[in-house]
């Protein structure tokens, strides 16, 4: 039996339901994101985990427990929030002590409590300071400490990093992976943001209107995305189209396009496929024996890496290419090759898988 089971749950507010049928099982010790744009459902999924909810229906169970009635601060939840949610008139040490007081914790047992979860956090020199004597990332890892202490089931976190500078948010996310996997604690994190997602996931639930599109591990979400809406989401990821052909191939602009799987559909039948920036090469090797040619519409300047956009059979093909300084890269209205592999090719089924 999965940790977390969440059946069927719908959430309307009024006429509007922006939740639909939300089934997710979630492992003892797992790390699953939430991610998707504003207004997907993903936070109202989390404040119903958390119990600040309550569905209009299905059920969530935590750990064997039908949790769907029960209070908030009956269900054992620890939670961190985007604004950090601190006491402005606490301390560090009170702002962090606090849940294990109205968990009505031994005060002998508190002081040892407060101090073991700062030193996790890197900061039991701060314990006397207030929230405004605090940078924002000392304050998110001050909310990260108050969420633990209590020793939660279950860890959320809202978009905990999104009001913080890029080389903080960096530090800080892997500070979190870190703990978790110390801690072992089941954690949902919810995040718009997909380089947190892919680098943090042990999987990423893909949300749109209220679904999820396909939950998976990151390798899979970025490789082999199941619905058009996932591919343009996750990453940058060109869509050409083409028809199945005989075997494990498909025809693209007159050329055959081997696979490395056979299509499911019918010979003949058209077909998306799928290819990033990366695994396209402009050199033919014996393991990349697809070619298309295309024309050069731009080329963007990235530093390490220069972008191209090709436009091949009425389609765009991004392709990444290292920036050499003796070697300029090709130029606009100029045919060019492009090579790659049977396995790099992925194919587009959109249905939502869960």
């Amino acid at each position: 039996m999965s940790f977390l089971s969440i059946d069927g749950v719908v959430k309307s507010f009024g006429p509007t339901t922006v939740v639909k049928d939300f089934d997710l099982r979630v492992e003892r010790g797992e790390f699953v994101s939430f991610l998707g744009p504003s207004g997907c459902g993903k936070t109202t999924m989390l404040r119903m985990i958390a119990g600040f909810e309550r569905p209009s229906a299905g059920r969530i169970v935590i750990d064997g427990e039908d949790v769907t009635d029960l209070a908030a601060s009956r269900r054992r939840i620890g939670m961190v929030f985007q604004a950090y949610a601190l006491f402005p008139n606490l301390s560090v040490h009170d702002n962090v002590a606090f849940g294990l007081k109205v968990a009505g914790r031994p005060k002998r047992e508190i002081g040892p409590r407060v101090e073991e979860m700062l030193t996790l956090v890197g900061l039991p020199h701060l314990s006397n300071r207030y929230p405004y004597q605090l940078s924002g990332g000392q304050q998110q890892r001050v909310a990260l400490a108050r969420a633990l202490a209590p020793s939660p089931r279950v860890l959320l976190l809202d978009e905990p990093l999104s009001a913080l500078d890029a080389k903080i948010r960096v530090s800080l996310r892997e500070q979190i992976r870190a703990l978790q996997r110390e801690l072992g604690i089941t954690t949902i994190f919810v995040t718009h943001d997909q380089e947190e997602a892919l680098s943090m996931s042990d999987r990423i639930a893909v949300m749109s209107e209220g679904r999820i599109q396909q939950c998976a591990t990151p390798f899979e979400i970025y490789n082999r995305p199941s619905t058009r809406f996932v591919a343009g989401f996750v990453g940058t990821l060109s869509l050409i189209d083409g028809v199945r052909a005989e075997g494990a191939g498909a025809i693209v602009d007159g050329t055959r396009i081997e696979l490395s799987e056979t299509p499911p559909v019918a010979e003949g039948a058209p077909l998306t496929l799928t290819l990033r920036p990366e695994a396209v090469k402009l050199e033919p090797s014996s393991d990349r024996p697809n070619r298309l040619t295309g024309e050069v519409r731009d080329a963007h300047f990235m530093g390490s890496v220069v972008r191209l956009d090709v436009h091949v059979a009425g389609s765009s093909v991004l392709v990444d290419t290292f920036n050499r300084s003796a070697v300029p890269p090709p130029a606009r209205g100029e045919r060019i090759d492009l090579y790659f592999a049977p396995a790099d090719v992925g194919l587009l089924a959109d249905r939502p898988q869960t």
